[in-house]
């Protein structure tokens, strides 16, 4: 199994393995869960997101990491780092996404804060973004706990999204 590259009093965060593959196409084949997204995924897209990511480490060192119950083991989401686009700009996102299940417990905001400062002080990041649908105004809390202020309006995948950001002090 994978080594933890972060843990929280409640949470523990690795990279995803092809073992994470039914957990990954429950999350995305759940309406709810996707709903600021363009798209539900069936199996064989929540592969291809799985095989992103496996990408991500190789080429950049991160990417979106399964969150893990320390008491249960049980997944609840994935939160990570993944380099993004914006107008021309590739900038580190803070992403996160926790499945229906676990929803109001905090978890997001809990391993958020710790992906934000292990990129900032471990991996040496100066600005941190996240890109959020402006409908989504649970994401949009999520990156207000943990510091970061709406920015700008841009279109990214052909969709508006709020750019919120924060920088190293």
């Amino acid at each position: 199994m994978s080594q933890y590259l972060i843990q929280t009093p409640r949470l523990r965060l690795r990279e995803i393995v092809p073992d994470d593959l039914d957990f990954l196409a429950e999350m995305l084949g759940d309406a709810e869960v996707m709903r600021y997204y363009p798209k539900v995924y069936n199996r064989e897209e929540s592969r291809g997101w799985l095989d992103r990511q496996l990408s991500r480490y190789a080429k950049d060192g991160y990417g979106l990491w399964l969150v893990e119950s320390n008491e249960s083991g049980e997944p609840v989401g994935q939160v990570g780092l993944i380099n993004q686009t914006v107008e021309g700009i590739v900038e580190p996102e803070i992403g996160y996404l926790i499945h229906r299940p676990f929803w109001k417990q905090g978890y997001a905001t809990e391993a958020a804060s710790a992906v934000r400062d292990y990129a900032l002080e471990t991996l040496g990041k100066s600005r941190l973004i996240s890109l959020i649908r402006p409908a989504n105004v649970p994401s949009q809390r999520t990156a207000l706990n943990i510091g970061s202020k709406p920015e700008k309006l841009v279109l990214f995948a052909d969709l508006d999204h709020i750019v919120f950001s924060q920088s190293s002090s």
